[in-house]
């Protein structure tokens, strides 16, 4: 019965890591994409637009 003592965390840390790869992978898109992309283009140019007012430039 040791190897079912020795096996069993690492099967139960994979069966959780899948769950969380699908968790992830069907998250992506959806109904909510557009207004996710949307939000992140504005603050990206609201970054962009505070980085050209203050005069400073990326090398």
């Amino acid at each position: 019965m040791d190897y079912v003592s020795a096996l069993l965390p690492p099967v139960v840390m994979a069966v959780f890591f899948v769950s969380l790869i699908v968790t992830i992978v069907k998250s992506q898109g959806g109904p909510n994409k557009a207004k996710e992309d949307a939000a992140v283009d504005a603050a990206l140019a609201r970054a962009d637009s505070t980085r050209q007012s203050s005069g400073t430039t990326e090398a």
